[in-house]
């Protein structure tokens, strides 16, 4: 394992072409692109499902594939999904931040995403199977609530949706909730509260990519967020989480493991962010792409290792109580 120069372990490895998609790459003029879902696709072809921002302000959802999730990206040509206020008036201030988990009982894909309603940000939900067509099934968890994501199969017979409501209980912290049918969720149990004072991740936290499912449990990347003189610090965190009960914590580490160092994330539409929405794995069950946002104005990608993020667990992280 690599390690950094005050002998904190490098987990997240920048890739040297960051970042990978920018306004300029995109084929109509827009604002920023950032904040992207991931995929695999059955020929092997990464799909990035990317959050674009207009020069009004509003967000919408554009498509990007690549055959090596690196280069070469081949761009829809017009928004891939657009807000729909009319038939979905949540949406009506755009849509925002999509996370995306391939579930094989269903043989679609399930995309998890922010709408920005009138009355604020909630979680919808949409199926695809081709990333050309999709069934809305609108609003699952109403505002505040964001950082959603879908773990692939059913738990004890229920889906499960990792969100993250916004309280007046002492910050903003990770709920799981579970569902029949996708549409109707309750048995709502909080499974990671942000911590109190100086930690680098109190008072607000949030699920980043998908869950990644591994032997040893749901491994979690994790977004904290730092109030700083500054500003807000947007950084990243590790916890790990029971396959079969997926509320029961068994991991969570103490410091941060990724934040903002670069110019593109250290300066943009909002400094100092790196905030990961999707991931893929690739064929030895080991090796990640971790596709970001940065400064909300750009992607960038990371590379990182299942094994060295459990490992890492294992060394600086204890259970929850």
């Amino acid at each position: 394992m690599s390690q950094a120069s005050n002998r904190h372990p490098i987990l997240f490895h920048r890739h040297p072409g960051n970042p990978i998609l920018t306004a300029d790459d995109w084929p109509y003029p827009i604002n920023t692109v950032f904040n992207a879902g991931a995929t695999l696709l059955p020929d092997g072809t990464t799909l990035l499902l990317c959050r674009v921002e207009e020069r009004s302000g509003i967000s919408h959802l554009c498509a990007a594939r690549s055959a090596d999730g690196i280069s070469n990206w081949v761009i829809d040509p017009e928004p891939t999904l657009r807000p729909d206020p009319d038939g979905h008036p949540e949406e009506v201030w755009g849509i925002e931040d999509p996370r995306i988990t391939f579930v094989p009982e269903l043989n679609q894909y399930v995309v998890v995403y922010t709408a920005y309603s009138q009355g604020g940000p909630g979680v919808s939900l949409a199926l695809t199977p081709d990333f050309r067509r999709f069934e809305r099934y609108g609003v699952v968890m109403p505002p505040e609530d964001k950082d959603a994501a879908l773990l692939p199969r059913r738990i004890g017979g229920h889906w499960a949706l990792i969100h993250r409501p916004v309280t007046t209980w002492q910050g903003a912290h990770m709920w799981i909730s579970y569902s029949p049918d996708l549409r109707h969720w309750g048995s709502h149990k909080l499974i990671l509260r942000a911590k109190l004072g100086a930690w680098w991740d109190a008072n607000k936290i949030g699920l980043s990519p998908p869950p990644i499912e591994t032997p040893r449990g749901w491994l979690v990347i994790y977004h904290g967020v730092r109030q700083t003189a500054g500003g807000c610090l947007y950084r990243l965190g590790l916890a790990l989480f029971d396959l079969e009960v997926p509320e029961r914590c068994l991991l969570r580490g103490h410091s941060w493991v990724f934040g903002p160092e670069e110019p593109y994330e250290r300066h943009g539409d909002v400094a100092n962010v790196v905030f990961p929405c999707g991931h893929t794995v690739g064929p030895d069950g080991d090796s990640a792409k971790i596709y970001y946002g940065g400064a909300d104005s750009c992607i960038a990608l990371a590379t990182a290792s299942i094994g060295e993020m459990l490992e890492w667990l294992d060394k600086h992280g204890t259970p929850e109580s």
